[in-house]
């Protein structure tokens, strides 16, 4: 979907992408070959050849910072498919809905092969060096939850430069409502072992295991990563319905 995509080229919106795919310019190549078609002059062609190589560039030194910069934030799901394996998948628990009002008790990153927990009082203060190594962040409601909460409680904290907040990604498929919800609603996920438990319990559980009890950290710890483990396969779905969608039969086939 990336080198499908126009949206990071200057003076190329929406109208003017789907324009283009209407027209079979369907990929940066393309584009590098038929820039006429966006009409404008000799220089604003020649501006438009410049940023395709700059993109070029980019894929080939996995920079997802490059795109995330020039893409509407709304559309860096389009990056999944180049970055997945560079891609964390967060959550986090906390004893309140405000930064302000609460903390963060528990942290799981899912990616690179590996799922890691982190736990306020253990090793919470590793979470944002380990974050690094991700340059795309994939959430649900990250933007207005879990990434001001991280913040405010590092604040020298430097997210990942791409964002993908399967939230609103799912409300633009028609999907509105919980995590939960949707998992139910799409059949994906898996919460063996965890099954009932909300949010709310997640704060009964911490306040359970600071109070002396150890197996509440262990079902915190579980219904946490099930959260977080769980957005792999709804970002699969997520992208694969997006493209359907956005793009139809016209998408140049994945190497």
């Amino acid at each position: 979907m990336l080198r499908a995509t126009f949206l990071h080229l200057p003076g190329v919106g929406p109208a003017t992408e789907l324009a283009l795919w209407r027209d079979g310019v369907l990929d940066w190549s393309d584009l590098a070959r038929r820039a006429d078609a966006l009409g404008g002059g000799a220089a604003h062609r020649e501006r438009i050849r410049r940023a395709l190589s700059a993109s070029e560039r980019a894929l080939q030194e996995q920079d997802a910072a490059w795109f995330g910069h020039r893409l509407p934030d709304a559309e860096h799901w389009r990056l999944f498919s180049e970055f997945r394996e560079r891609t964390g998948y967060l959550d986090i628990e906390t004893t309140g809905l405000s930064p302000y009002a609460g903390m963060v008790t528990v942290v799981t990153v899912h990616g690179g092969g590996a799922t890691r927990t982190f736990v306020a009082g253990e090793d919470l203060e590793e979470l944002p060096a380990y974050l690094r190594k991700f340059p795309v962040l994939v959430t649900f409601n990250g933007r207005q939850f879990d990434v001001p909460f991280l913040e405010a409680t590092f604040p020298a904290l430097e997210a990942p430069p791409v964002h993908i907040d399967l939230r609103f990604v799912f409300y633009r498929l028609g999907l509105a409502g919980g995590l939960k919800r949707i998992e139910e609603q799409l059949g994906l996920g898996d919460r063996t072992g965890v099954e009932g438990i909300r949010g709310l319990d997640a704060v009964r559980l911490w306040r359970e295991y600071r109070a002396g009890n150890p197996g509440s950290l262990d079902r915190l710890v579980r219904y946490n990563r099930a959260d977080t483990v769980n957005l792999e396969p709804l970002l699969v779905r997520a992208t694969t319905d997006l493209e359907q969608r956005l793009f139809g039969d016209r998408l140049p086939a994945r190497p």
